[in-house]
């Protein structure tokens, strides 16, 4: 049996990075003079930074401060990113996805070093197909320019989104591919299946246990 591909995000569904980021944007945002309630920020995680100071802001602040704000963020989280962990049963995902035959590929658009970093983290390099990074996309979730990035390392159009934001379930249903949308972003039930997702686990271990019932069984 054809499995599809597996495109699975790495921030906040494979490593536990989302309350990180939203501290470091809480914190690149005031260090120029923007004080955003930090429940807001969470809520724009997994969005872009070049879609996300113009969404918490707005388009005058972005041109005149944005890329000084993207710039302190990374700077701001690579300062905490030995702190993250992979989130449990990560890896052993990857190796149930393996060993089930499905082509792997992990979408970020983050810059190749956190990309790096997280492969090393996960011990990843062997078990997934390809992977994606910023130099892959023009524009970032919740536009689907990732994952059509994703799909075409995969080389296939049969391919099934593992995402935690609601951005996730956005890009992939503009993409045209079904979610499975884990809570470890910290969206609720009801807001990832508004954006579109398939079915919702509460983490990565339900997901494991229930592969049939979902649409990587087919």
């Amino acid at each position: 049996m054809t499995r599809p591909a597996a495109i699975l995000d790495i921030d906040g569904t494979l490593v536990d990075t989302n309350y990180h980021h939203a501290v470091a944007w809480f914190r690149a945002f005031r260090q120029h003079g923007h004080v955003i309630p930090l429940h807001k920020i969470h809520r724009s995680i997994g969005m872009g930074g070049d879609q996300l100071v113009s969404t918490l802001t707005d388009a005058e602040v972005d041109e005149r401060d944005g890329d000084d704000i993207r710039s302190a963020e990374k700077a701001l989280y690579l300062a905490m990113i030995e702190e993250v962990e992979p989130l449990r049963g990560a890896r052993a995902l990857l190796e149930d996805l393996k060993a089930r035959g499905h082509t792997i590929v992990l979408a970020s658009s983050a810059k190749a070093d956190e990309v790096d970093h997280y492969l090393e983290l996960l011990d990843a390099r062997e078990l997934a197909d390809a992977w994606t990074t910023s130099a892959d996309v023009e524009s970032t979730k919740p536009e689907p320019d990732l994952v059509l990035a994703a799909l075409e390392k995969a080389g296939t159009k049969e391919a099934v989104m593992v995402g935690d934001s609601t951005w996730d379930c956005i890009a992939a249903k503009r993409a045209g591919i079904q979610t499975i949308a884990v809570r470890t972003g910290g969206f609720s039930d009801e807001e990832l299946l508004e954006a579109g997702a398939e079915r919702v686990v509460e983490s990565i271990e339900e997901l494991r246990q229930t592969l049939d019932d979902t649409p990587l069984g087919g």
